[in-house]
């Protein structure tokens, strides 16, 4: 999925009059809208922005940093989008940094100075522990005369991390990440409970890099009014409390499927309290968001009101759950048909899944599979998304469905309604070609869900 813009007298896509073929070009388009905004909304585009660097002198957003100044710069990047997001540094400011870049895909290339970690994701491996203790590591030996730039996006829970507590092993850590993920919990209630058991999270890292000059960018995919769930929060004063990992425990059934070391860390009462906004670390500390699912909204909304369509924006229906979600922006879609015959409706954010079992597919497919159940026969188009390229534990970004989906599929054998319970719709989208597949985009702004009708 390309990075690049497009010009914007680029002519609007022409409706056949074929109903069949009507279908099909509309999920062209809505598939031309979602590429357009992730376009649109690059990292490169947002550093050349709001990361610019002149005479020595580094603006990030409304601050201004002398890089001669400092006796030491260090550059800390994490999460999926952070070998992207060192690289528009560096092409800002030149390749002045040395520094640590931890992210769960390879790219092509390395940049000089910098050490790489191949963390995992969803849940942690080895290599994301040895970047956690090379970070801080490297963070303690930083002075007043230092500036630390952290570069954070999405994933970073995972890519890097150490358990507060010895006793908890990587093993236990990556049975908790699974009980967490599949728990149908929301990404602040997770992240909340992740900062309380790291040794980085919640504002650590940067206790670890006091008391240098620090700086995070953001390129975000959580809730505009949490940006400290980001990658949860390892440079920000923590929002959450050791009250709110009980209620999040207690709410979503955690306790018992905690590992022995997590569980007996809850039940003695001995989890401890993150950095909050009043601790002295955070003195030298400031945090911008360069990027976020806003930004994508907006293109994918001038892209479809380019296309023709009366375009509405509804998110609130984020964190909700995946057949909530569907029921309520399908019903919104049909209302605004009433006015209108083309309208467009555009929803950011994430769904929830609890996940009972085991099958190939993630939240996008999940929340796609249960619009195709609802919309047979409709001349309605639903696509959703993740803008990482990468949805649960599949290899697509998310899918495509429409009023002709069911038909198609019993055509071939596929039984939508087994493969929804069983949470394995990503096998059914192969199956009909209507995976959506980008491959790991190097970004990551949230999911986008685009509805069309026609």
């Amino acid at each position: 999925m390309g990075q690049g813009s497009r010009s914007h007298d680029t002519p609007s896509i022409i409706f056949p009059v074929n109903s069949d073929q009507q279908a099909i070009e509309m999920r062209v388009v809505a598939r031309h809208i979602f590429e357009h905004a992730l376009a649109e909304s690059s990292i490169d585009r947002a550093f050349g922005q709001h990361v610019v660097c002149e005479r020595g002198v580094l603006r990030v957003r409304e601050d201004l940093y002398d890089l001669h100044t400092y006796h030491r710069v260090f550059v800390v990047s994490l999460g999926k989008a952070a070998h992207t997001m060192v690289n528009a540094l560096e092409m800002q400011a030149g390749a002045n940094f040395e520094g640590i870049v931890a992210t769960s895909v390879a790219p092509a290339s390395q940049i000089r100075g910098f050490r790489y970690f191949l963390g995992g994701h969803p849940a942690p491996n080895r290599e994301s522990i040895r970047a956690a203790e090379a970070m801080l590591k490297s963070l303690d030996s930083q002075d007043t005369s230092s500036l630390v730039i952290f570069l954070l996006s999405g994933g970073g829970s995972s890519i890097a991390e150490k358990p507060i507590d010895d006793e908890i092993s990587l093993e236990d850590v990556i049975a908790t990440y699974q009980v967490l993920v599949r728990s149908g919990a929301s990404i602040v209630e997770i992240n909340a409970v992740r900062k309380h058991l790291s040794a980085i999270k919640g504002g650590r890292l940067a206790l670890a890099a006091h008391p240098a000059q620090q700086v995070s960018i953001l390129v975000s995919d959580v809730p505009d009014n949490t940006p400290d769930a980001l990658a949860s929060g390892p440079t920000m004063p923590d929002s959450t409390s050791i009250e709110d990992c009980h209620r999040i425990s207690a709410r979503h059934g955690l306790l018992p499927q905690f590992p022995a070391s997590v569980r007996e860390l809850f039940q003695r009462h001995a989890l401890e309290e993150t950095p909050k906004s009043d601790d002295p670390v955070f003195q030298r500390s400031r945090w911008w968001t360069v990027l976020s699912n806003a930004t994508l909204i907006e293109a994918a909304k001038a892209e479809a009101e380019g296309q023709g369509f009366k375009v509405e924006v509804d998110n609130s229906c984020d964190d909700w759950d995946y057949a909530r979600a569907a029921d309520y922006l399908l019903n919104r879609v049909r209302e605004m048909r009433k006015h209108s015959e083309r309208v467009c409706l555009i929803s950011g954010g994430e769904v929830t899944v609890k996940v009972i079992n085991s099958g190939i597919g993630g939240r996008n497919q999940q929340f796609a599979l249960a619009c195709a159940l609802k919309v047979a026969g409709e001349k309605l188009t639903v696509l959703s998304a993740g803008t990482d390229g990468i949805d649960g534990n599949s290899s697509a970004a998310g899918a495509i469905v429409d009023g002709t989906t069911l038909v198609r599929a019993q055509a071939r054998g596929l039984n939508a309604e087994a493969h929804l319970a069983n949470f394995n719709a990503y096998p059914f989208f192969d199956g009909l070609g209507d995976a959506i597949i980008s491959g790991p985009t190097g970004n990551n702004l949230r999911d986008l869900r685009i509805l069309l009708t026609y």
